[in-house]
C-alpha cells in the first residue's frame, strides 16, 4: 500500500511540475487581459498615489495608459527617447520592457537588443553600431543591454583590452552628453537584485521550458564571477553616473513592484500632457458593382484543428 501511495504521489508532484510553464502562461494571459478591460474603462488624467491596499493590475494598467498619452505626445512633437535597461543577469529587465511595449504602437516605441558584434563590427568605433539604432522624431528607443556592456561583460570576461576598457570610460560620458546636446531624453536604469533572489530566478529558469532560453551560458559564467561584476559596476557608476546622465537604480528583488515603479518614473522624465485620440468615422463600405471573388475552394484555407 505505501509503495503504491508513493507511486501515486510522484505522479500528482510529475504532473504539477509540468503544468507549471501553462500555468505561467495563462498567468500572463490573464493580467494582459485584465489590463485590457481596464483601459475600457478610461483612463485617468494624471498620475495618481496608489493606495496602500493597491492592486498590481489596477496600478500596471493605469501606468501603461499613460505611457499611451506619451508615446502620442512624443509622435506629435517630434520627440526622440532613449531608455537604456543594465543590470544583474535575471534582475527582471526584460519583463520591465515586455510592459511598456505591450500598450505601444511598435512603429514608434522599438526594443533594440543586439546580438554578439560581428567581425566587421569590432573594427568599428565602439559606437557605431549603437548609433545606427538612435530614434529618429517622434521615436522612443529602448535598449535591452546597450553600450554598456563594454563596462560589464565584455571587461570582466576579458572579451576587449585594457585600453579598450578605460577609452570607453573616457568617452562614454562625452558621447552621452552629445546625445542629450542633440535633443536626445537619455534615461538610464540599473535593475539591482541581491545574491539570493538571482539564485532563486537562475532556478527558475533551469527548470521551467518556457523560461529556459533566458539562461546563456555567459549568465552561468557571471554566477562565478559576481564580486568582479560588482567592482565593474561600481568603477562604471563613479565614471558615467553624471548630472545631466545620471543612472537611475531599481530594486528588482520583487519583480512587480520593481516594474510599477520604473515606469512610473519613466513618466515621470518626460514632461507630457493627456492627449486625447482624435475621433475618427468609419466611411460607408463601397457598394458592390457586381464583381464576383474566386471560389473558397481555390484557396487554401487552415486546416480546423481547433
Amino acid at each position: 500500500m505505501t509503495d503504491c501511495h508513493d507511486r501515486q504521489g510522484g505522479q500528482l508532484a510529475k504532473k504539477r511540475k509540468s503544468a507549471e510553464p501553462e500555468k505561467l502562461v495563462r498567468r500572463d494571459v490573464k493580467e494582459a487581459a485584465a489590463v485590457e478591460q481596464y483601459w475600457q474603462t478610461g483612463g485617468r488624467p494624471n498620475l495618481r498615489k496608489p493606495r496602500k491596499n493597491y492592486k498590481y493590475v489596477d496600478e500596471l494598467s493605469h501606468l501603461q495608459f499613460e505611457l499611451i498619452k506619451l508615446q502620442e505626445w512624443v509622435r506629435l512633437y517630434g520627440l526622440k527617447v532613449v531608455v537604456i535597461f543594465e543590470g544583474r543577469d535575471a534582475a527582471g529587465k526584460g519583463g520591465v520592457i515586455k510592459r511598456i511595449v505591450e500598450s505601444l504602437n511598435p512603429r514608434i516605441c522599438r526594443v533594440v537588443a543586439l546580438g554578439t558584434p560581428t567581425e566587421r563590427q569590432r573594427s568599428q568605433w565602439y559606437f557605431q553600431r549603437y548609433v545606427s539604432e538612435l530614434p529618429a522624431k517622434g521615436e522612443i528607443v529602448l535598449f535591452d543591454r546597450s553600450w554598456y556592456n563594454r563596462a560589464g561583460v565584455e571587461r570582466v570576461m576579458g572579451f576587449c583590452s585594457e585600453g579598450e576598457y578605460y577609452e570607453f570610460l573616457h568617452s562614454c560620458p562625452l558621447f552621452e552628453e552629445m546625445l542629450v546636446r542633440s535633443g536626445i531624453y537619455l534615461i538610464k536604469y540599473w535593475f539591482s537584485v541581491n545574491d539570493e533572489e538571482q539564485e532563486r530566478r537562475f532556478q527558475d529558469r533551469i527548470r521551467n521550458p518556457i523560461k529556459r532560453w533566458k539562461l546563456s551560458p555567459m549568465d552561468v559564467e557571471s554566477r562565478k564571477r559576481w564580486v568582479e561584476y560588482s567592482k565593474a559596476k561600481d568603477v562604471m557608476f563613479e565614471l558615467t553616473d553624471r548630472k545631466k546622465t545620471p543612472w537611475y537604480v531599481v530594486d528588482a528583488d520583487n519583480k512587480k513592484t520593481a516594474r510599477l515603479n520604473c515606469i512610473r518614473h519613466l513618466l515621470s522624465q518626460i514632461p507630457y500632457r493627456d492627449m486625447k485620440p482624435v475621433e475618427l468615422d468609419l466611411p460607408p463600405r463601397q457598394p458592390d458593382t457586381g464583381y464576383r471573388r474566386p471560389k473558397k475552394s481555390t484557396q487554401r484555407f487552415l486546416p480546423k484543428i481547433y
